[in-house]
């Protein structure tokens, strides 16, 4: 990468006022010529305002790679990416290269200022998020690079952490046999996929092992108690995450794989409020990410929540790996998990050929090669023509007689225009075949057809398994408000009042978006209830006080 590309977008001219202001969140601090401001690998630096001298924003030097220097930063600029506001640790240098006086300012600082001046907020926010999209596509890139082999469930879900987290990162495809292109590193097979972190290769690696480095996993402050935990990142948990912190609460979102849910893997949403053309999924839940960035969210993915008490005064939330979150208020969000089809060699096929969205990060696996998408609604539609348009021939398979039954008319029409797609109604997947990864499906209504990919679209089962304190219906979606079971109202009366809007069988315990009784499954509607069960945590906070 050049040094104009860094200083673009990246480098806004500052006026006197705003120069000045931002001034006043910084601690001052005199430089010497060679003197690093933070390295690579550092899980707390500062963003650092250079007021005279200048500084190299620079990749240290991997063991295949000599070091590369991204960019100069002079006076009045300020040093730092996306990676201040979301708790990654730093996975480039900054150099001084001239004496000179420079400020640090904390991310504490940087999420005051943050809240408390819209417009440098929002200079600030697009010159961070301009630079890590610049930097995703120049050797910053390397710092994190993911290495396995293509149709491996590991290294798809290691790549999809890493894209719906947002992280620079590259990723290699290695062939059967193809281990010889990593020279020295002394990797197996056995060893797959890898992750190699600052040029240091982590065998095996998990999302949960990466988020570990970088510094993304929750670290518990001592003895804090925050205003609002919300379980779940698809878009009801961006939402009340989004509208929680916006409003002064200090609130945590987790997610069990990256922020997005099902709302991530769709590649074409066409019936949100405001995109008359559509818009991806992917593109979508970014957008509401760096929103919840902006606000002060503390994202932690993958971070999965085992258990929920309530203890005394506050919420319990503990997390997998044992770590305890504790809250006043919790929204659970948890979404739901994937249906699957009760066929011999499912699991063989899961992420081997078998998938349960339609994103770039699919297509990339089946591309121009033939497919089978299984579903009725609009997921299944939209799956069917986006892959369609990027020309993998699809086999749509529909249970049903009518396809218009459950799927909106404009999408009926628009994929018996599709002269790749060959609907199959009345129709059900039987069998499937291949070796390592997925090579044919059966179809009852057809016989065998040749597949790369399998694209299930058949719904989901809530959730809520780990709930078991909370009132749920016969189908393990959770009752909130006024559909609480009576028998569950008991310990209400101590309060004096019902569970509000969106509230559980447990005070101060909400649900919102797809877990939620009663919810309409839709994306606009999960963004209204995350939203909306704001307003009852507020009035819940107040019992408190």
């Amino acid at each position: 990468m050049n040094q104009p590309n860094i200083l673009g977008l990246g480098k806004p001219q500052l006026t006197d006022a705003q120069w000045e202001c931002l001034k006043t969140f910084g601690e001052p601090h005199d430089v010497a010529e060679g003197e690093y401001l933070f390295r690579a690998g550092d899980l707390d630096y500062d963003m650092i305002l250079v007021e005279t001298g200048e500084v190299q924003i620079v990749r240290d030097a991997l063991a295949w790679f000599e070091e590369s220097v991204l960019g100069t930063m002079g006076p009045r600029s300020f040093v730092g990416e996306l990676g201040l506001l979301n708790g990654q640790g730093a996975f480039l240098s900054a150099r001084a290269t001239q004496a000179g006086r420079m400020l640090r300012v904390s991310r504490a600082s940087l999420r005051v200022l943050m809240a408390e001046d819209d417009e440098l907020c929002d200079l600030v926010l697009h010159a961070l998020w301009a630079r890590r999209e610049m930097l995703r596509r120049g050797p910053a890139a390397l710092t994190l690079k993911l290495v396995g082999t293509r149709g491996s469930r590991d290294f798809l879900s290691l790549r999809r952490f890493a894209e719906r987290l947002d992280l620079v990162h590259t990723a290699m495809e290695l062939a059967p046999g193809g281990l010889d292109v990593l020279g020295d590193h002394d990797i197996t097979a056995d060893d797959l996929p890898v992750a190699f972190i600052q040029g240091e290769p982590l065998r095996r690696a998990t999302p949960g092992m990466v988020a570990e480095r970088l510094g993304l996993s929750y670290q518990a402050h001592a003895d804090e108690v925050v205003d609002l935990v919300v379980i779940g990142g698809g878009p009801a948990g961006l939402a009340a995450a989004i509208y929680g912190a916006s409003e002064g609460l200090s609130t945590v979102l987790l997610d069990a794989v990256a922020p997005g849910g099902q709302a991530a893997a769709t590649s074409r949403i066409e019936n949100f409020l405001g995109f008359p053309f559509g818009v991806s999924g992917g593109d979508l839940i970014g957008q509401a990410s760096l929103q919840a960035l902006k606000f002060g969210v503390r994202v932690y993915a993958p971070c999965e929540a085992r258990e929920l008490h309530a203890t005394g005064g506050t919420l319990d939330i503990t997390l997998t790996d044992g770590r305890v979150i504790r809250a006043r208020t919790a929204i659970v969000t948890s979404g739901a998990a994937y249906r699957t089809l009760e066929l011999e060699r499912w699991n063989d096929f899961e992420g081997a050929g078998i998938f349960y969205a339609a994103t770039p990060l699919e297509l990339r696996q089946v591309f121009e090669s033939p497919v089978v998408v299984v579903g009725g609604a609009n997921s299944a539609g939209q799956a069917s023509l986006f892959l369609a348009a990027n020309g993998c021939p699809v086999h749509l398979v529909v249970r049903g007689d009518d396809l218009g039954t459950r799927m909106s008319s404009y999408l009926v029409d628009r994929l018996l225009e599709e002269r790749r797609v060959e609907v199959h109604t009345q129709s059900r997947v039987v069998g499937l075949d291949g070796g390592s990864t997925l090579e044919r499906v059966r179809i009852d209504t057809v016989g065998d057809v040749a597949a790369r990919g399998l694209f299930c679209f058949i719904g989901a089962e809530p959730a809520t398994s780990w709930l078991g304190e909370l009132d749920r219906d016969a189908d393990g979606f959770l009752r909130t408000g006024t559909d609480v079971s009576v028998q569950s109202l008991e310990r209400w009366q101590g309060l004096g009042r019902e569970p509000l809007p969106f509230e559980t069988s447990v005070p101060r315990i909400f649900a919102a978006g797809d877990v939620r009784r009663g919810s309409m499954k839709r994306v606009a509607a999960a963004v209204g209830e995350g939203s909306s069960a704001v307003a009852s945590v507020h009035r819940a906070l107040a019992d408190l006080r």
